[in-house]
């Protein structure tokens, strides 16, 4: 059943188009499983749609309260976290990171070799705490299958493992090159697990409690959390590998998935589980500049600060980038802290607003803010990988067709 509601200044039957696209074109022909989309204007929900299987093995429905592996969809929560601390006092943004974590004082730069071996070069600047929340830290992940660098990653499964914990992950990060001198290059990395640890030792809270009491409790975020209970378990989806040929193959079962077990390795750049009621209250809370229903989890300054492009120079990613993955496409989007920030709408090819600001997940999920039209977009999935195909960008095509 589609959930459609008359909100001021959207056109209800150019919404629709968004189940029908979704079904002719990924749901029928078996490129995704299912789908759940939640489009809000001015505060209300417009429209909400559960469509296809959260579970083609055991044939199960997507519903509304579906339990989704959100992915780097985590790194907007953290990055909020790390900024309610800064409206406390406690970092600056140009603060080096060695002043918290004395280990990375000295970090070096790859310059030839593979692991243990490496060849290093002194970095010609000191990492910050605004490289980290920019990506511009020097770091990398592992699945970037780029560098011997990342390979090192692979070798020592940073992407997170049973046994990783944050502080054996800033550990070994210390001990490894940086790919670039921080603040010199964009990379897609670790840096945003970095500031879970970072929210850690500035709060004195473990990273889930500081979550939990700070944001997931204020805005009545029920089902978000590190691992799948019990009681979530029937509504928790299945998740998908794309295949060559546009099919997919089980890549993690609910009943036997690590979600399901509490893991030491609180990831703030991918660990977290919602659905899209939690996430609709977070980026509703956003949208109204840090407040939801009475409850406020950042300053309003603090988030136009956050939204703002922070990339050097007011460069968009293309000038930066030195790898080619990323959650967003890179023309015509700049950096903030912690989201892709649009600056210039006929760059980036895709309808929209200069200052849409959002952020993907790896099994294909996605969300986007469009603070002139006070539009919120979330779309819910599980294909991994997130660039199988460009349904975030055609979304955004009618979802913005839609506004009247």
């Amino acid at each position: 059943m589609t959930e459609l509601t008359q909100v001021a200044g959207l056109n209800p039957n150019q919404l629709l188009n968004i189940e029908g696209h979704l079904d002719r074109r990924y749901i029928q022909p078996g490129k995704l499983p299912g789908a759940l989309t939640l489009v809000a204007r001015h505060g209300e929900i417009a429209y909400v749609k559960a469509q296809g299987l959260m579970d083609v093995e055991r044939n199960k429905p997507v519903c509304r309260d579906t339990v989704f592996r959100i992915y780097s969809m985590t790194k907007p929560i953290t990055s909020i976290a790390m900024m309610q601390l800064y409206e406390q006092g406690r970092f600056l943004l140009d603060d080096p990171v060695h002043k918290y974590i004395p280990s990375w004082k000295g970090l070096r730069v790859y310059k030839s070799g593979v692991y243990p071996d490496f060849l290093t070069t002194p970095a010609t600047s000191s990492m910050t705490i605004r490289d980290l929340f920019t990506h511009m830290s020097g770091l990398t992940y592992g699945f970037m299958n780029r560098t011997n660098v990342d390979a090192a990653y692979r070798k020592l499964r940073l992407d997170g493992s049973r046994n990783l914990t944050l502080e054996s992950l800033i550990n070994q990060l210390g001990e490894l090159p940086l790919e670039f001198s921080p603040g010199t290059a964009w990379n897609y990395s670790v840096s945003t697990d970095v500031l879970g640890y970072l929210v850690e030792l500035l709060s004195g809270q473990p990273f889930d409690e500081y979550l939990q009491e700070h944001i997931f409790a204020p805005l009545g975020m029920v089902d978000t959390g590190f691992h799948v209970r019990d009681d979530q378990l029937e509504r928790f989806a299945a998740c998908y590998q794309y295949q060559a040929g546009d099919h997919f193959k089980l890549q993690d079962d609910p009943e036997t998935s690590p979600f399901r077990r509490q893991g030491k390795f609180l990831s703030g750049g991918g660990g977290l589980v919602s659905t899209i009621d939690d996430y609709f209250r977070f980026a509703q809370a956003l949208c109204q500049g840090g407040e939801f229903l009475g409850q406020r989890i950042i300053g309003r300054k603090t988030l136009e600060f956050m939204r703002s492009n922070h990339l050097p120079g007011n460069q968009d990613l293309p000038g930066l980038s030195v790898g080619a993955f990323s959650e967003t496409p890179y023309a015509g989007s700049g950096f903030g802290l912690g989201f892709s920030v649009k600056t210039d709408v006929a760059k980036s090819q895709a309808n929209g607003s200069v200052g849409e600001y959002g952020w993907g997940g790896l099994a294909s999920t996605n969300f986007f803010i469009d603070p002139v039209e006070e539009l919120v977009v979330i779309f819910m999935t599980q294909l991994i990988p997130s660039s199988s195909y460009p349904i975030r960008q055609e979304l955004r095509a009618i979802v913005n067709g839609a506004l009247v």
